[in-house]
């Protein structure tokens, strides 16, 4: 008997480190909202309560903030796939050139200009194969969870490729469970009952949302609909006993915005016109999706071995149909969707991990969207990973772990060498690169041949261009964006006439 008990007492010992491993194994959640502004919340990201944060009511964000941290820094492209794609590749955009929106295979989406053209750029997004025509060959990070043995689940908007291409479905990525990922940016529809905008005479690619078939013609609504799917891959995932990797990406806040009528009613009320109704609504949607992942979590007790990433894929829209006059969506920052200003570009981003985030801390490091790609790997375990591309991002870890810590020297660079909407919108959403180190900030407006510096410590709504007043700061962030956009293998755009492109901003004469 007592070597029986011996027996099993050093079996124990063996099988404990291993078990303990698999525990500490975390599952990811990816929380991804489409278009959604950084004062779209009842959250407040800068150093005081907005009008906007007033008027949108977001209690699981709140909820999640004190559960964790919330980032006042973070950053993404000003146009969503180029976003998505640096998610996925760790790449910065200025090195994977998938630098705007994609759609249909080899057809850019650009509007026309009399001066300028724009270089050919990756319109078809991200292949995990080098023989697609002009997509940004990498190695994708769910296909390395995946062969980590992680559960990947893609839920909601992909928008990763043009249709017809490797990477417009998700499974070609790394994921095996895709859920309503498409080549689409944005939905046809959210109402179920109008079958998502589908319809029997005509092909709509914003109608095509797979695995959603079980809701079309009901009385739901797409964010809803998503969640209980993804809940439901989730109950998989522990059926496999493999950790999860859950991308909840949703397509709200994206237009259109049709009434999502559980909670369009207290906005009407509050007197907002119905579009910016159905906006907050939307809004409060995919708020209360995020407070049902999180219930589930508790529900199954997977609390806290799991890590929720709160985050936008690029800056609230801020034209009609939204309230208000153009472009003052996003204040206390400037523009919105597209431009380079911090309207743009600046996302709500909220963390939490269990026993090392610090329930309810802000941290007001600048981080970037390429940066989850080595931070989530570190979370996985997955110290040495092949990839085919270059990873411009930067763990996070080390800002999350010692909340005090700065990196303030580290230039972060965008480059959209492109024209979003034919001038229709402004001069802010075209032929735009930037930079930011430290405090300060530098947009080189390409067609203009003009740099604008801001100090966003001391003006962060970039009201006031101090290129004039700070030549040297100037000529050194211009040499610098020049160095990484050159470093970076960067496209600009080109001029018709010549078909030169243009100058880099560090070779511009300072006015």
């Amino acid at each position: 008997m007592k070597k029986l008990f011996l027996l099993a007492a050093l079996l124990t010992g063996m099988q404990t480190p291993v078990q303990s491993q698999a525990k500490k194994t975390p599952n990811i959640i990816f929380f991804l909202v489409d278009d959604m502004g950084w004062q779209d919340t009842s959250v407040p990201f800068w150093d005081s309560i907005t009008p906007a944060n007033q008027k949108f009511r977001t209690p699981n964000m709140e909820r999640l903030c004190k559960a964790g941290t919330k980032f006042t820094n973070a950053y993404a492209a000003s146009i969503c796939t180029p976003s998505r794609v640096s998610f996925l590749t760790g790449m910065n955009v200025a090195r994977h050139h998938v630098s705007n929106w994609t759609a249909y295979r080899n057809k850019a989406v650009d509007g026309q200009d009399s001066l300028l053209e724009i270089p050919a750029w990756n319109v078809n997004g991200i292949s995990p194969e080098a023989s697609q025509e002009r997509s940004v060959y990498a190695t994708p990070l769910p296909q390395l969870l995946k062969e980590h043995g992680y559960y990947t689940i893609q839920c909601g908007k992909a928008h990763f490729g043009a249709y017809q291409t490797i990477g417009a479905d998700p499974l070609n990525l790394g994921f095996v469970k895709n859920i309503g990922g498409s080549a689409a940016g944005n939905p046809a529809s959210y109402l179920a009952e109008d079958d998502f905008g589908r319809r029997p005479d005509r092909f709509i690619l914003q109608a095509e949302i797979p695995g959603m078939e079980k809701y079309r013609g009901k009385h739901s609504f797409l964010t809803a609909d998503l969640t209980q799917e993804a809940m439901l891959a989730m109950d998989t995932a522990q059926l496999k006993k493999q950790p999860f990797f859950l991308y909840m990406a949703h397509y709200a806040v994206h237009l259109p915005y049709n009434a999502d009528d559980r909670f369009i009613q207290r906005y009407l009320d509050m007197g907002l016109p119905q579009p910016e109704a159905a906006y907050a609504a939307l809004v409060e949607g995919m708020d209360e999706s995020l407070g049902q992942l999180m219930d589930y979590l508790d529900q199954h007790h997977l609390t806290e071995n799991t890590i929720i990433v709160f985050m936008s894929d690029n800056g609230g829209y801020s034209h009609p149909p939204r309230q208000g006059a153009p472009n003052t969506q996003n204040y206390p920052l400037r523009g919105g969707k597209g431009s380079l200003y911090e309207g743009g570009v600046r996302e709500p981003m909220i963390i939490s991990w269990n026993g090392v985030t610090k329930p309810g801390t802000v941290n007001s490091q600048y981080v970037i969207m390429e940066d989850f790609y080595p931070t989530i790997l570190e979370w996985a375990g997955i110290r040495k990973s092949r990839t085919v591309q270059t990873v411009d991002g930067r763990s996070m870890v080390p800002f999350l772990k010692q909340p005090g810590l700065r990196d303030q020297t580290r230039p972060l660079v965008w480059n959209f060498p492109n024209d979003w909407t034919g001038g229709r919108l402004g001069e802010d959403n075209s032929w735009l690169t930037a930079i930011r180190q430290g405090k300060w900030k530098l947009i080189y407006f390409e067609k203009q041949q003009r740099l604008e510096l801001y100090n966003l410590e001391e003006d962060i709504h970039e009201a006031v261009n101090v290129a004039a007043r700070y030549p040297v700061k100037t000529r050194e962030l211009a040499g610098l964006l020049t160095k990484e956009l050159k470093q970076r293998g960067a496209q600009l755009p080109v001029y018709k006439a010549t078909k030169k492109a243009v100058p880099y901003p560090g070779e511009l004469p300072l006015k």
